[in-house]
C-alpha cells in the first residue's frame, strides 16, 4: 500500500501540477529558443555589425553558447536547494530569473547606440537564462515524475518535456508572424524586440499557476526521513546532494552525459542552425524555414507524449535507442531535402527529425529521474542533463557554421551529429533499464529487480 505521503493524486490535482511543469517549461523554453532565432535571423547584424555576416552569425551563435556554459551552475546551486529545500520553491525562482532576463533582452540598446557594450550586456543577460534554465528542467520534470502514477510515469514525466516545442512553436510562431507582417528594416530596427517584451507577460500568467501546486510528497516523506535520521544520530548533518552524487551515482551521471548527446546536438542543429544553412547554402527564405519549424515543432509537440506512454510498456532504453539511430540515420536525407529548397521537402526534413529526436527526449525526464535517489535526484538529473549541455548543445550551432564555412557542404556537418548519435547509443547500452524502479526507494540499486505492481492497490506510487 502507498504510504499517507506517497498516496496517488487526485486525477485533477495531477492535471493541475502537469499544467504547473508545462506552461512553466513552456515559457522558460520560449525565452531560451527566442534567443536562438534571434542570434540567427538579427542579432549577428544588430551586435555585431562590422563582422562578416557568417562572422556575425558566428559571433551571435557564440553568444547563443554562453547560455549553455551558466547552466551546469545552475544545475549545481537549484539542485542542491532543491534537494534540501523542495522543488517548487526553486521552480518559481526559475522562473522569474529567465523571464526578467528576457525582458530585459527586448530592451537592450544595440552597437549602433552603446558600441562594444552591447554584446557585453547582451552576453551577461544570456549567462542569466542559461543559470535559469540549468535548474528548471530538473525541477519540472521531478515534480511531475514524484507526483505521478508509477506505472505511466513515462507518459506524465513527458508532458513538461513537450515545453520545449511549445516553447520553439510559441518562439518562432511569434517571430514568423513579425516577420511576415513587417518589413526586413522595421523588423530589424524594433519589430525584434517584441517577443521579448512579451515575455513579461508570460511570466505573470505561469508564476499564477506554479504557485497553485504542491510540493513532491515524495520529497516531503524523504525530507522527514532525514530530519527522523539526522535527530537519531545527534544532529550529524547529512552529505552535501553534490558529494553523494558523485559517490553514489557517478556511472548514472555519466550515462546520462552520453544519452543526451545525440538528442542535444540533433535538436539544436534542426532546429537553430537550419535557420542559417536554409537561408545561406540552400537559398531559402528566413520566413520559409521560420514556417518549417513552425509546423515541424507541432508535430514534435504531439508525439512527446505518445513516446513517453510506449516507454511505459516496452521500457525507457528501447524507446531511447530509436531515437538515437534513427536520427543518426536521417541526417544525410535531411539535408538532402533541404537542399531541394522546396518547402514541402523542408518540412519533411525538419519533422522526421523532431519526431525522432522525441522518442529521445520523450522518456528521458523518467529515465534520469529513476536514476537517482530522492534526496540527490535534483541535483544528480540536473548535473547529468545540464553538463552534458556544454559539450553537446552549446557548440553545435557554432561548430555546424564553421564546418559549413570551411567546407561549404552539409557532409561534415551529417558527419557530426552521427558520432554523437555513435556516442548516445553506447551510453544508453550500458545503462540499466530504470522503468520498475520506485522512486520512494532510498537508493535506487534497492528497487533495480522490483517487478511492477500487481494492481493499483499493491502499487507505491510516487
Amino acid at each position: 500500500m502507498a504510504s499517507a505521503a506517497t498516496a496517488p493524486p487526485s486525477p485533477g490535482n495531477l492535471k493541475r501540477i502537469v499544467a504547473a511543469s508545462l506552461i512553466g517549461t513552456t515559457i522558460e523554453w520560449y525565452d531560451f529558443f527566442l534567443y536562438g532565432s534571434a542570434a540567427a535571423l538579427v542579432f549577428n547584424k544588430l551586435f555585431f555589425p562590422d563582422s562578416d555576416p557568417l562572422v556575425g552569425t558566428l559571433l551571435s551563435f557564440l553568444t547563443y553558447a554562453v547560455g549553455f556554459a551558466a547552466r551546469p551552475l545552475g544545475a549545481l546551486v537549484f539542485g542542491h536547494y532543491g534537494d534540501r529545500l523542495g522543488r517548487k520553491k526553486l521552480l518559481v525562482l526559475s522562473l522569474l530569473l529567465m523571464g526578467g532576463a528576457t525582458f530585459a533582452i527586448g530592451l537592450l540598446p544595440t552597437h549602433a547606440t552603446v558600441g562594444s557594450t552591447a554584446p557585453v550586456l547582451l552576453t551577461t543577460l544570456r549567462l542569466v537564462q542559461g543559470f535559469a534554465l540549468g535548474g528548471e528542467w530538473g525541477g519540472a520534470v521531478l515534480l511531475v515524475s514524484e507526483h505521478g502514477d508509477a506505472r505511466r510515469r513515462g507518459f506524465w514525466a513527458s508532458w513538461p518535456q513537450t515545453g520545449a516545442p511549445a516553447g520553439q512553436l510559441l518562439a518562432t510562431g511569434v517571430l514568423s508572424l513579425l516577420t511576415a507582417v513587417l518589413s526586413d528594416d522595421a523588423f530589424g530596427s524594433w519589430g525584434w524586440r517584441i517577443p521579448f517584451l512579451l515575455s513579461g507577460v508570460l511570466v505573470i500568467v505561469g508564476l499564477w499557476i506554479r504557485l497553485s501546486v504542491d510540493e513532491s510528497p515524495v520529497f516531503r516523506e524523504a525530507l522527514a526521513q532525514a530530519e527522523a535520521r539526522k535527530a537519531a544520530q545527534d544532529g550529524v548533518a547529512e552529505k552535501l546532494p553534490l558529494v553523494s552524487v558523485l559517490r553514489h551515482h557517478w556511472r548514472d551521471v555519466l550515462i546520462a552525459m552520453g544519452a543526451r548527446m545525440a538528442e542535444n546536438i540533433s535538436y539544436y542543429v534542426i532546429t537553430a542552425f537550419i535557420l542559417v544553412y536554409a537561408t545561406t547554402a540552400a537559398d531559402v527564405s528566413k520566413q520559409t524555414a521560420l514556417n518549417a519549424v513552425l509546423i515541424a515543432s507541432a508535430v514534435h509537440f504531439a508525439v512527446i507524449p505518445l513516446w513517453g506512454a510506449l516507454s511505459d510498456r516496452i521500457g525507457r532504453r528501447p524507446v531511447y535507442l530509436i531515437g538515437a539511430v534513427g536520427v543518426g540515420l536521417w541526417m544525410f536525407p535531411f539535408f538532402a531535402l533541404i537542399d531541394t529548397s522546396g518547402f514541402g521537402s523542408m518540412v519533411l526534413a525538419v519533422t522526421v527529425g523532431l519526431v525522432l529526436h522525441g522518442a529521445m527526449y520523450a522518456p528521458q525526464a523518467a529515465f534520469f529521474s529513476e536514476m537517482f535517489a530522492t534526496r540527490m535526484r535534483y541535483s544528480g538529473a540536473s548535473i547529468g542533463a545540464q553538463f552534458a549541455s556544454v559539450a553537446a548543445g552549446a557548440p553545435a550551432p557554432l561548430i555546424a557554421t564553421a564546418l559549413l564555412d570551411d567546407y561549404g557542404s552539409s557532409t561534415p556537418i551529417a558527419l557530426y551529429v552521427i558520432a554523437a548519435a555513435v556516442l548516445t547509443v553506447l551510453a544508453v547500452l550500458v545503462a540499466k533499464e530504470t522503468r520498475l524502479r520506485d522512486l520512494a526507494a532510498v537508493d535506487p540499486a534497492d528497487a533495480e529487480e522490483q517487478a511492477a505492481p500487481a494492481s493499483p492497490a499493491d502499487a507505491r506510487t510516487v
